[in-house]
């Protein structure tokens, strides 16, 4: 809904709809030739409402083959694919999160993860397939404030939200007054978790199991924490699904590695895309010969079968020789108490090529200096992975799913938006 004109022509282009739905409010985004179905007009609801019957009407032949459903995948890291998602997918999914249900299903769930991202695609098909009753919160930008209010009026007992929602149930301010009590799960996912900000939900919220998941538009639901001893691994993403397959794989020769090695994922399952529409060099690029998915992400396995995210391989940044995760500064940075969201990108260097650079959110009243911080993480580093510039903004620019918007980062750094690095 956020979306502007030209963005949305460019999804339609890419997907080549027949109909679009939209509301009054939005209507005015989708290109002109594109016959539009208004959802809170007179004449949809008569159609809904309307008990008369058709004879011209036939049913449809679908296959699981046949696709479900076009999503399209993060533009934060690259250019916009449309994914394709067969009935297949979408069975794989339902079985997977009827296989979960051994904690027992959620007698009311609240659903402020967006329909356009594959988690609120899924958890709104939960919500079907275990028969509960979901709330479903309006607006584009419902922040957690919004969201725990609605929680405590409706009695909601798990709610899925991205990392920011579970750092601010964390401060005593954001949930004084709620009634919270009815609350047994929280279902994190979209974006990494700080486990400094888990710890701190937990000890606010100690019956509340924090459930941290992994999964991408292209593969679906990958991994999730369910039980008690996978609630309390805070670190990890979960176990994998029992419909999943998963390797880790050398990003240089492509062979599996063993556990506790870090290596580029690779997944394989019934609810994997079918492909990208119209791009025949990225699925080429995408599948291996035996029908791997590569997921682009760096992460390995411990010996419990737990799942780590270290960080995404298009997202390293190379310094020198080496390569350095910007996930793994940013959990350190937001270590430090005066530190309220940090990011790290890369930023040109003649000789290095590439350095670490730190976007910086300090806490109110806080007087916290560049040199405090680039002498703090280079006590705590190799000398490789030190930060060597930080830029104090007033907000880190994330996606409507909580992902660090990491291109516009980049393009502050090298331009003049930016009064003091």
């Amino acid at each position: 809904p956020a979306s502007t004109p030209a963005e949305i022509a460019s999804l339609v282009r890419l997907s080549n709809p027949t109909v679009a739905f939209a509301v009054s409010s939005t209507a005015a985004a989708l290109p002109r030739h594109l016959p539009t179905f208004l959802l809170d007009s007179p004449e949809f609801h008569s159609f809904l409402t309307s008990t008369a019957t058709s004879t011209a009407t036939r049913a449809a032949e679908v296959r699981q083959s046949d696709v479900a459903a076009i999503l399209f995948s993060s533009g934060t890291t690259g250019q916009v694919k449309a994914v394709k998602l067969t009935h297949r997918s979408f069975i794989a999914l339902a079985a997977a999160v009827y296989a979960m249900r051994r904690e027992g299903p959620p007698k009311a769930m609240l659903l402020a993860a967006p329909m356009f991202h594959m988690m609120g695609f899924v958890l709104a098909l939960k919500g079907v397939v275990l028969l509960t009753t979901t709330v479903l919160m309006g607006g584009n930008r419902a922040g957690a404030t919004e969201m725990l209010r609605a929680a405590a009026q409706y009695k909601v007992t798990e709610i899925t939200a991205a990392p920011p929602v579970v750092v601010a149930m964390g401060r005593p301010e954001v949930v004084a007054g709620l009634d919270l009590s009815a609350l047994e799960r929280v279902v994190c996912g979209g974006a990494p978790l700080h486990p400094a900000s888990a710890e701190r939900f937990m000890a606010r919220f100690p019956r509340v199991k924090l459930s941290q998941g992994y999964g991408l538009t292209e593969g679906g639901g990958v991994s999730l924490s369910i039980g008690p001893d996978e609630c309390s691994n805070v670190r990890s993403a979960g176990r994998l699904h029992y419909n999943v397959e998963a390797k880790i794989v050398d990003t240089v020769t492509g062979e599996a590695l063993s556990v506790g090695q870090e290596g580029e994922l690779w997944i394989r399952g019934p609810a994997v895309m079918k492909g990208y529409v119209g791009d025949d060099e990225a699925n080429a690029s995408t599948f291996d010969s035996d029908g791997w998915l590569k997921t682009g992400d760096l992460c390995y396995f411990d010996h419990d079968s737990f799942l780590y995210i270290v960080d995404r391989l298009k997202e390293l940044i190379k310094y020198k020789a080496y390569q350095v995760a910007p996930a793994e500064l940013e959990l350190l940075l937001q270590s430090l108490p005066e530190i309220m969201e940090a990011a790290v990108v890369p930023y040109p260097h003649e000789e290095a090529g590439q350095i670490p650079m730190a976007f910086v959110v300090r806490q109110p009243g806080s007087n916290l200096s560049e040199a405090e911080i680039i002498d703090f993480v280079a006590k705590k580093v190799a000398p490789y992975k030190k930060i060597r510039k930080v830029a104090f903004v007033d907000s880190i620019p994330k996606s409507a799913t909580g992902k660090i918007l990491r291109r516009e980062l980049s393009k502050q750094a090298l331009s003049s938006s930016i009064s003091r690095l």
